[in-house]
C-alpha cells in the first residue's frame, strides 16, 4: 500500500467518515483490519487518509459496519478515485494546499452557500476587488504571489459560470456592497459584476440592509458547501492563519440553520438587484 505524502483535504474526509462508521459500529481498528484480511497499521493509514482505498473495500467495510444507508455508502463510493487532477493542479507548489483543497471541495460540489458581512463573497468578486483584497494581507505578499491568488480566485468561478454550474445562492450585507475595497470606479465594477451573475437562473443573491431592525446575525460569515449527501457536506472557515474545514453534524446543521435565518429576514432577489442597482448609481 503506497503512503500518500500529503493527502488532500477530500481523501482525508473520506477516511473521516470511514472511521465514524467504524466507531458507531463499536470495532476497534484491529478489528475492521481483520474483516478485511489488512492490517491496523493500514487501517490507520486508510482512517487518516494516508492511503487510498478501493470502492469495493468501501462498500465492504460498510457492510461489516451495518451501515445501512445506501446513499452515503454511494457517496463514499464515489471519493474512492484518487485526486482529482482539476484545473487547480497547475497551482500546486505555488499556493498553499488549503487553496487547491478548497477548489477540489468546490468541484464535487452540489450547490453553494456564502454568507458575507465584510467582503463581496469570492465566487462573485472582479479580478481588480480580489487584488485590493489580497493585497492588505501582512505581511505584504510578493507581487508574483498576490497574482497567483487573484487568478486561482478568478479560475474557481467555473462551478458557478461554468458549462457545468452548480446551484449557488449568496446573502450579503449593506456594509460589503458599500465599502470601497478598491476606488470608485471599481467599486461600481463590482457592484455590476454582482448585478450581472444575479441575472442567472441558478444564482440568487440576497441583501441585508442597514435598516433591518433587530439584526443580531453579523457575527460569522459563512462558506457552504454541500456534498453528495447532507452528512458529506462541509463548512469552510477563513482565519488569519489559513482555513478550516470542518464537517462534524452539528456544526454543519448550525451552519445551514444560521443562512436560513439570515436568509430569512434578508431582501428577495428582486428587491435585492434594485437596492443594489441603486448603491451603484450613488457612487
Amino acid at each position: 500500500m503506497t503512503r500518500r505524502q500529503q493527502p488532500t483535504a477530500r481523501q482525508v474526509r473520506l477516511g473521516a467518515e470511514l472511521r465514524k462508521l467504524r466507531e458507531a459500529a463499536g470495532l476497534k481498528a484491529t478489528e475492521a483490519a481483520a474483516l478485511l484480511g489488512s492490517s491496523s497499521t493500514q487501517m490507520s493509514l486508510i482512517e487518516s487518509g494516508m492511503a487510498g482505498v478501493t470502492e469495493d473495500r468501501v462498500r465492504r467495510l460498510a457492510a461489516h459496519y451495518s451501515c445501512t444507508d445506501n446513499e452515503l455508502i454511494s457517496a463514499l463510493a464515489a471519493m474512492t478515485t484518487e485526486r482529482t487532477r482539476g484545473w487547480w493542479e497547475e497551482y500546486r507548489g505555488l499556493l498553499p494546499t488549503s487553496f487547491l483543497d478548497l477548489a477540489e471541495l468546490e468541484y464535487h460540489s452540489t450547490y453553494r452557500l456564502d454568507m458575507e458581512f465584510l467582503h463581496i463573497p469570492g465566487l462573485l468578486q472582479t479580478e481588480d476587488y480580489a487584488r485590493a483584497v489580497f493585497s492588505y494581507r501582512v505581511p505584504e505578499l510578493p507581487k508574483d504571489d498576490l497574482e497567483l491568488r487573484v487568478s486561482h480566485r478568478m479560475e474557481r468561478k467555473v462551478v458557478i459560470g461554468g458549462p457545468s454550474p452548480i446551484p449557488y445562492e449568496a446573502v450579503v450585507h449593506e456594509a460589503a456592497l458599500r465599502i470601497r475595497v478598491g476606488d470608485r470606479a471599481a467599486t461600481r465594477h463590482q457592484l455590476a459584476r454582482v448585478l450581472d451573475l444575479a441575472q442567472a437562473d441558478h444564482i440568487t443573491v440576497r441583501v441585508i440592509p442597514f435598516d433591518l431592525d433587530g439584526f443580531g446575525g453579523a457575527w460569522s460569515a459563512i462558506m457552504y458547501a454541500g456534498g453528495g449527501v447532507p452528512k458529506l457536506d462541509t463548512a469552510v472557515r477563513d482565519a488569519a492563519h489559513g482555513t478550516t474545514f470542518i464537517d462534524s453534524e452539528a456544526q454543519l446543521e448550525a451552519s445551514r440553520t444560521l443562512f436560513r435565518k439570515v436568509e430569512a429576514v434578508s431582501l428577495e432577489p428582486a428587491r435585492s438587484r434594485d437596492f443594489i442597482h441603486r448603491l451603484a448609481k450613488e457612487l
